[in-house]
């Protein structure tokens, strides 16, 4: 880490270049575009595995890239919803969305505790949000304008105390948490009560970093409020991803593109701070929303080269029509809408070409991520085998989908397969990028969909490598009868 951040970046800093992810198998590869499908498919011969283990022969198979705009969990644009309510949840999805920024106005309670009614209607409404198959950006604010006051540091900091169970009881649902409660809309400026200094702010984030479960991050509204508060300067790889406080602080930008510095989301240099998020969004969710027209930073091709450097996951929807509309006319409205946060897509995969029921089974994915960034809270990657109403699968060891940065990434694995696999040619192969809590997990709407044509299964919420694996007792390679389950192999 450069000490040299301490308050003030430099006054230049090195470009950012792709990095290839060293945990387990993962490889990141290089950036490319939103667009070329695969084609062909082909074969290989068996090889002599470094173990001296003979490996079969194996077929490669590539896969076309859609354009189809489709929905998928923890990106995209978003709309609003009111969990006071109860309302509005399932409409989120039905309009073709999975985020919805839930902004809970404490107005009521500037000058005492939250009380049970308020609790039971926030428990009721991530009740709704669950069933909905949505998560929220969860914001708590005691106002909506600038002349609105706020609370008072003590206050705010009993609320979040009293919010802390309700919010790690309903962490599954909550996609990332906005820092909110100081000053006009919760957005860190603008206090009633003197809290724009980085003594409070700092108070305030480490309790809500403590209220928040590890799992998830807190976004605050400028780069010079982290810095500020976490000194050190943008995250590395090393850093990122460790739960650590520093690498829990992301970054909303709530009046993106709107001015030279974005009306002060970024200080003077503006350059070193639109930096330190483009460095920081590779690992931390990026997100916000547009509030004026400010051509040409809005037109087009700026919008999108920001948001690619910048790594942004979501924006509103709602606002600023004036932008949005603007991009419509200009035409890249649909590939913002494509590219908004992850989208992954199987470029090839080479497995092998038949497996006998206790062997080996070889498998690498090369997989292409089109979006501005890669998923930013932990997915697990799973390979599934499957046939009939039989079904096993095995959790890669050391691969997470965040590891899946914009670029090219590659993802091997060694896996025996049961012994009491029945001999067939008609076995499914298929990649599952399920979310993390339990709850969610066997939900395909909270599952990851590839970019691909006729390879997602909505039923299971997995995408389909092949259909014909065969399953032979006379395929070539060592064998274990004793096998039971679906398990990965060391390489």
């Amino acid at each position: 880490m450069n000490s040299s951040w301490g308050g003030i970046l430099r006054a230049t800093l090195p470009a950012l270049a792709w990095i290839a992810c060293d945990t387990g198998t993962v490889t990141n590869i290089h950036p490319t575009d939103d667009q070329t499908p695969g084609d062909e498919t082909g074969g290989g011969d068996g090889s002599t595995d470094p173990d001296g283990s003979v490996a079969g022969p194996t077929v490669t198979l590539d896969f076309d890239v859609t354009d189809e705009d489709f929905l998928n969990p923890e990106r995209g644009y978003y709309v609003g919803v009111d969990l006071l309510s109860g309302s509005g949840a399932a409409h989120v999805r039905a309009s073709g969305h999975t985020l919805a920024i839930a902004i809970v106005r404490l107005d009521d309670y500037r000058d005492r505790a939250l009380d049970a009614p308020l609790l039971d209607a926030l428990r009721a409404g991530f009740t709704h949000v669950r069933g909905a198959g949505i998560k929220v950006i969860l914001r708590f604010t005691y106002n909506a304008s600038q002349e609105a006051g706020d609370a008072s540091r003590d206050r705010i900091l009993q609320h979040i105390a009293q919010l802390a169970p309700l919010i790690q009881d309903n962490a599954d649902v909550i996609a990332v948490v906005q820092a909110g409660f100081i000053g006009a809309w919760g957005e860190w400026h603008s206090s009633t009560h003197g809290l724009d200094n980085d003594a409070d702010r700092r108070a305030i984030l480490r309790a809500l970093l403590d209220a928040v479960p590890a799992s998830r991050t807190v976004q605050i509204r400028t780069p010079m409020f982290k810095e500020a508060i976490f000194p050190g300067g943008p995250l590395d790889q090393d850093e990122a991803w460790s739960e650590g406080d520093r690498a829990r602080v992301g970054h909303h930008n709530d009046c993106f593109l709107a001015s030279e510095d974005d009306y002060g989301t970024f200080a003077s240099p503006v350059a070193q701070w639109e930096d330190y998020v483009e460095q920081d969004g590779r690992f931390l969710p990026v997100g916000g929303e547009t509030c004026a027209l400010y051509a040409p930073k809005t037109n087009c091709e700026q919008a999108l080269a920001i948001m690619q450097d910048q790594h942004w996951s979501y924006l509103n929807e709602e606002y600023n029509q004036v932008v949005l509309d603007a991009w419509v006319e200009q035409g890249c409205a649909d590939q913002i809408s494509r590219r908004l946060g992850h989208r992954l897509a199987l470029r090839s995969a080479t497995v092998s070409e038949s497996v006998a029921p206790g062997g080996v089974l070889d498998v690498s994915l090369e997989l292409d991520n089109l979006g501005f960034s890669a998923p930013f809270n932990q997915r697990p990657v799973f390979l599934v085998l499957r046939r009939g109403v039989e079904r096993w699968q095995v959790r890669l060891a050391g691969r997470d989908a965040r590891q899946l940065l914009p670029g090219q990434s590659t993802i091997t694995a060694r896996l025996r397969v049961p012994a009491d696999a029945a001999p067939a040619d008609d076995y499914e192969l298929a990649l599952w990028l399920p979310d993390l809590d339990e709850r969610l997990q066997d939900d395909p709407r909270y599952a990851i969909r590839l970019a691909n044509a006729a390879v997602w299964d909505g039923t299971s919420g997995t995408n389909r490598i092949t259909r014909t694996l065969r399953v032979d007792p006379a395929a070539p390679g060592e064998v274990d009868p004793t096998a039971t389950a679906l398990v990965e192999l060391p390489r």
